[in-house]
């Protein structure tokens, strides 16, 4: 019926009269849904007959190819109409712009245009403005600004937008400033993309000024301000403006939904999440697939599995009918990879092996998308078995071993303390991209194979493969966790210097941590001051943490009076200046601490470490007598002790936070989870089985005495996967080198 259609509306084309064909062919593509099929018919037939020469067919032809997305067939009619017309170019230079083109392509175009005498409209130079931002090119965006200078191009208030975006998104701040004080005319998209530069480049206070003097907030404004907070990582500062927000009246778009709920995940605020529930349900934005995935998201952060489930079975009818068609939309394949990805951070992973099987089943495959979502939520969790079933599923399904998704399972393995694994799959990648060397260094560097990690990114450079600013950070991890100051220092100084890499929190975070571990507590004070980092919580605890190891009391006072003027909440804080101070057998000043503590309400975190058999988790704390086996854990705990002891192991009874007595003190360390996590994986596997241990706090120098000696008597590797790093412990000594 379709060609017959065809056949037919060819025959009447060709039986009328010229400009009687002309009006009726431009109807017919006004009024028609436009496909390939007609368009291709239509363009054969208008190129026979000569039609292409009428430039408003011509054009209005090319831009519905462009609508369709059919660049292809676009670039063909281009090249056959004989006389263009400024249009013409316009048309096909910001169809190539919008799509994902190649910025080169619309270039060579826009020069092609001035060659030809076709002078740029405002269109053309706004989509070739926008080409040069998105990629960087801001030499070529001075040039055209220039040239608009020059001929006295002075369009309206957008074509000013793209100037403006071009500076700012190549960070040219001073002339992005300069250029946007002197425009005559400033819509709300101006001040939106001041504020969002600000915000790309970590500076809240000067993106909040620019909001605050923004004449008209609407919910784009919002959004981009609460969104760009909530990425810098000013989760309650943009906490605050979403209830500013609310007082403002501005309505809520499904966008602002999204983010919203996004940011109450983020903070773990289920009630938060709750609210914003109801008035998703209020004001009709069930339907919408971005909402329902954030909902799911933030039910899963926040623990509730059962109310994450509930939204993905009461999607719409047209999301369920999507699914028996085997159509699936990327939100879609978002909300079941969250309920995955819950399952695994709720330490639900038998649950989550369900959910995978059942997505297989439902969505018909799951794209590597989904796969790498799973695989991420496996490292952050330590869980390797589920992540190891994940790749054989992507093995099985064919899935291709590209560099982005090596890269996630070279972060899985790494952070499962398998760094032979990882290794595995670095090697075989054939070309390997600055994503996967970043990857393998960043692993290196968390499992003690600091040295190995440098090595490798000495390699990396000599492939002539540019570093960015998450493969330095790996190399000053890599640098603090083996104590090589030197190294570390003059790394920090080549990714500012040679690579004009500005150092973000993280970068900054670690050189505190490396000029503190090695003993340089004035410098490290120094660095944060001539930094201007002292506002951030991070660099002071790692300071803190420094004066502990170090046993320097009196800078360690100072230092959690500057935490806790930040993070006045914050118990690890009161917690490490105890330890401190009882460590140093200054009980009076412990107690003070302690006490300080209770009155304001601050509850210690507890410390928990956990252990996988099979596809269960099993959980311990100190002293817990909650597990089924605990007499048999016990029991084998207080002979192993003594068999430790007679070969030089003592329990280190001045890490005990009380004044007590020694004995005393001994029960009281001698109980530690990651003790507990051990004997269990000892009592539970098979001779010469690696034991793996994950640990919710830093371990403590007892713990890590007790299981490098226990590492020798029974002949097992033993890893240990705290905070901040991994420990191997084989034969009696651990991959740190009793350095961390």
């Amino acid at each position: 019926m379709v060609y017959r259609g065809l056949v037919s509306c060819r025959c009447h084309i060709g039986s009328t009269p010229f400009w009687s064909r002309w009006r009726h062919s431009s109807s017919l593509l006004h009024s028609s849904k436009f496909n390939s099929p007609l368009g291709t018919t239509l363009h054969a037939h208008y190129f026979k007959n000569g039609s292409l020469q009428i430039l408003n067919l011509a054009n209005y032809l090319l831009s519905l190819y462009i609508k369709s997305n059919n660049m292809n067939n676009a670039q063909k009619l281009f090249d056959e109409i004989p006389h263009r017309n400024n249009q013409t170019w316009t048309i096909l230079i910001s169809g190539f712009a919008r799509t994902d083109s190649s910025s080169e392509v619309v270039f060579s175009l826009f020069r092609e245009m001035q060659e030809k005498g076709a002078g740029p409209n405002q269109y053309a130079l706004s989509s070739v403005l926008k080409c040069c931002s998105a990629g960087n090119n801001l030499p070529l965006g001075k040039a055209i600004h220039a040239w608009m200078l020059r001929n006295g191009v002075y369009g309206d208030v957008v074509l000013e937008n793209s100037v403006l975006d071009l500076y700012l998104k190549c960070k040219n701040f001073e002339y992005g400033e300069r250029f946007f004080g002197s425009m005559n005319e400033r819509d709300i998209v101006s001040w939106n993309i001041m504020t969002g530069a600000y915000l790309r480049a970590g500076d809240a206070e000067k993106s909040l000024e620019m909001f605050r003097n923004l004449p008209h907030k609407d919910v784009v404004s919002w959004n981009t301000i609460i969104d760009g907070l909530m990425q810098c990582g000013y989760e309650r500062c943009a906490l605050e403006q979403l209830y500013c927000m609310v007082e403002y009246g501005t309505e809520f778009s499904a966008v602002t939904f999204s983010i919203a709920l996004i940011l109450a995940s983020s903070l773990l605020l289920l009630e938060l999440g709750r609210q914003l529930h109801l008035w998703v349900l209020k004001f009709g934005y069930s339907g919408d697939e971005f909402v329902r995935s954030s909902l799911i998201e933030m039910y899963c952060k926040c623990g509730r599995m059962d109310k994450a489930s509930l939204v993905l079975k009461d999607a719409p009818q047209d999301f369920l009918r999507k699914q028996n068609t085997g159509l699936k939309s990327k939100a879609e394949i978002v909300s079941w990879s969250s309920m995955v990805s819950g399952y695994v951070w709720n330490g639900r992973y038998e649950d989550g092996l369900k959910c995978f099987r059942l997505m297989i089943r439902e969505l018909v495959l799951v794209d590597i998308w989904t796969v790498t979502t799973v695989i991420s939520a496996c490292a952050n969790a330590g869980i390797m078995d589920f992540g190891r079933q994940t790749h054989a599923y992507t093995q099985k399904n064919g899935h291709r071993l590209d560099a982005y998704f090596g890269s996630s399972l070279i972060d899985m393995y790494s952070k499962s303390g398998s760094l032979d694994d990882a290794w595995m799959i670095f090697r075989q990648i054939n070309e390997p991209n600055v994503v996967l060397w970043t990857s393998m260094i960043s692993g290196c560097a968390i499992n003690g194979q600091g040295r190995e990690a440098i090595h490798l990114f000495e390699g990396m450079l000599k492939q002539g493969i540019i570093p960015n600013e998450v493969t330095f950070l790996g190399v000053l991890n890599a640098c603090s966790h083996v104590g090589l100051l030197e190294e570390g220092c003059r790394y920090f100084h080549v990714m500012k210097d040679a690579y004009c890499i500005d150092p973000g929190v993280e970068h900054c975070t670690s050189m505190v941590d490396l000029y503190g571990r090695a003993g340089q507590i004035i410098e490290a004070k120094n660095f944060i001051y001539e930094n201007g980092i002292s506002h951030l919580t991070s660099v002071w605890k790692s300071l803190l943490w420094s004066c502990h190891l170090h046993k320097n009391i009196e800078m360690g006072k100072w230092v959690s009076e500057m935490l806790l003027q930040v993070t006045p909440s914050d118990s690890g804080t009161y917690i490490l200046l105890s330890n401190m101070c009882a460590s140093n057998h200054k009980w009076d000043d412990a107690a003070r601490v302690r006490s300080s503590m209770h009155q304001k309400g601050i509850k210690k975190q507890p410390g928990q470490s956990w252990i996988q058999l099979k596809d269960k988790i099993h959980s311990f704390y100190m002293g817990d007598r909650s597990h089924p086996q605990d007499e048999d854990i016990y029991s084998y705990l207080e002979t192993l002790t003594g068999k430790l002891k007679e070969i030089g192991y003592s329990l280190d009874v001045k890490l005990v936070m009380q004044d007590v007595e020694e004995e005393q003190g001994e029960v009281l360390i001698g109980h530690h989870s990651e003790k507990l996590a051990l004997i269990f994986g000892v009592i539970n596997t098979y001779p010469g089985t690696p034991i793996r241990i994950m640990k919710n706090l830093r371990i403590c120098t007892d713990c890590h005495n007790f299981i490098k000696y226990a590492s020798q008597l029974l002949g097992r590797q033993i890893i240990v996967r705290d905070i901040h790093r991994f420990h191997h412990f084989k034969n009696g000594s651990c991959s740190c080198g009793d350095y961390w």
